[in-house]
């Protein structure tokens, strides 16, 4: 079993615009494809897991949404980097779209997209982390038994001075190139290095 880590998609990769829905629009973080590519080096399966309301509320289609995650996926591979895989939550609570306003499972804090990623890979969650810059984020961290990691970038900021009392992340760290430096440092304390190398090498060789 491997160490995972799922990040948040808006704030966290991307700027955060509110409700991305132009493709011109799509801004990376200067350190975000960098930071994917460390860990993908540290033998982490990486996974994006993203609500995207915008969907139930009728700004933008799924498929739009996944030619979003096409063109990151491009901009990943062209900078050395992956994302396992792509995950994300299409309801929202006041959708427009009556089939999308519903309770579910995979809105965060529920912990359906992770559970998806753990039908498909074989993973680690006491190893694992969770990147956001919500309270979200960090609430599907603890119901999954991840370790949690909150970002400043995106809402990050106005979120810790808003809930930051309410919510305990293992880590808030200024932006994802930090939250990466900690997560390899913190799984190699845990012991979680050698076994990290051994997967890298064996998905290396698989190539």
């Amino acid at each position: 079993m491997r160490a995972a880590v799922f990040l948040d998609r808006d704030g966290v990769l991307l700027y955060d615009i509110g409700y991305l829905a132009r493709l011109e629009d799509l801004r990376w973080h200067s350190c975000a494809i960098e930071a994917v590519r460390s860990l993908n080096r540290a033998g982490f399966l990486v996974f994006v897991a993203t609500n995207q309301g915008g969907i139930g509320l009728g700004l933008y289609s799924e498929r739009f949404v996944r030619a979003t995650h096409d063109a990151m996926a491009k901009s990943l591979e062209a900078g050395g980097a992956h994302v396992d895989a792509w995950f994300f939550c299409p309801h929202h609570p006041r959708a427009t779209i009556e089939d999308l306003r519903i309770t579910c499972d995979c809105r965060k804090p529920e912990p359906g997209m992770v559970r998806a990623a753990q039908s498909t890979h074989a993973i680690d969650l006491t190893r694992s982390f969770v990147v956001g810059d919500k309270a979200t984020d960090m609430g599907l961290a603890q119901r999954v038994g991840a370790r949690g990691v909150m970002v400043r970038t995106g809402q990050g900021e106005a979120e810790l001075a808003r809930v930051g009392g309410t919510i305990r992340p293992a880590w808030i760290a200024p932006d994802l190139a930090a939250a990466t430096a900690w997560m390899i440092e913190a799984d190699r304390e845990s012991g979680g290095h050698d076994e990290a190398g051994r997967d890298r090498s064996r998905r290396d060789h698989d190539r």
